[in-house]
C-alpha cells in the first residue's frame, strides 16, 4: 500500500496564510489554516494507506488525529523539503500539502499498478499532489517552487525520467480570500467552510 505524506506548517499567526491578510487578521488567517489542515488530515486518515506521515514545520497541536507519524521538515527551500519527505519512504508514496481542504479520501486512493507517478495540478500553476511508485528525491530537487510554472516543470521532470504519469483532477489552492470562498463553496461541509463562514459573519464581511 501507499504511504500518504502531508507537508505542513504549524498554524501559527503570522507564519501561515499570510496572503489572506487582509482582509483577515493574522489570527484569523491562522484559524483558517488550522481548519484547512484539519480537513486535509481527516481525508488522509480516511484513505487507505500503509503509513500516514505529517512532515511538519513546527509542533503538533490538537488538530492532529491519531494514526500519524510526525517528522520534522528539513532545512532548505521547498524543493529540498519535498525531496527529503520522499527520501524517508521506502515504497510508493503520495504527498500533498495543507492548501486543499476540499481533498477527499477517494482522490487520495491511488493505484500504482499501471503508473509510476501521479500528478495533481493546482489551478495557480503549482501542484497539490505528487505520487511516486519509487520515491526519488532527485526528481524534485531544483524544481522552482511557488511560481506559475512550478507544476509544468515538475511534471516535465517526471516525463523526462521516463515515468508513466497519471494526472489527478486539478484543485484550487487556498492562498487568497477569493480562493477561500471558492474552496469553501466546493466543500461546504468541512471545518474550513465552517470556519470561514463564522469569521465572515462575525466580522460582517
Amino acid at each position: 500500500m501507499t504511504t500518504l505524506l502531508v507537508i505542513a506548517k504549524e498554524p501559527r499567526p503570522g507564519r501561515v496564510k499570510t496572503r489572506l491578510t487582509p482582509p483577515f487578521t493574522p489570527v484569523e488567517a491562522a484559524a483558517l489554516a488550522e481548519a484547512a489542515l484539519a480537513d486535509t488530515l481527516r481525508a488522509v486518515a480516511a484513505a487507505p494507506a500503509a503509513r500516514r506521515v505529517l512532515v511538519l514545520d513546527g509542533v503538533p497541536g490538537p488538530w492532529l488525529p491519531p494514526g500519524f507519524d510526525v517528522v520534522p521538515q528539513c532545512d532548505g527551500g521547498l524543493d529540498e523539503r519535498l525531496a527529503a519527505a520522499f527520501a524517508g519512504c521506502d515504497g510508493p508514496a503520495l504527498l500533498i500539502g495543507m492548501d486543499t481542504p476540499q481533498v477527499t479520501p477517494e482522490l487520495l486512493t491511488v493505484d500504482f499498478a499501471d503508473a509510476d507517478a501521479f500528478f495533481g495540478p493546482a489551478e495557480d500553476g503549482g501542484f497539490w499532489a505528487l505520487g511516486l511508485a519509487a520515491p526519488d528525491a532527485d526528481l524534485l530537487r531544483g524544481v522552482p517552487m511557488s511560481t506559475a510554472v512550478t507544476g509544468a516543470v515538475q511534471r516535465e521532470r517526471l516525463v523526462e525520467a521516463g515515468l508513466r504519469v497519471r494526472d489527478l483532477p486539478s484543485l484550487r489552492d487556498v492562498d487568497t480570500a477569493a480562493d477561500a470562498d471558492a474552496v469553501a463553496a466546493a466543500a461546504p461541509h468541512g471545518r474550513f467552510a465552517s470556519c470561514l463562514a463564522e469569521l465572515t459573519t462575525v466580522a460582517g464581511r
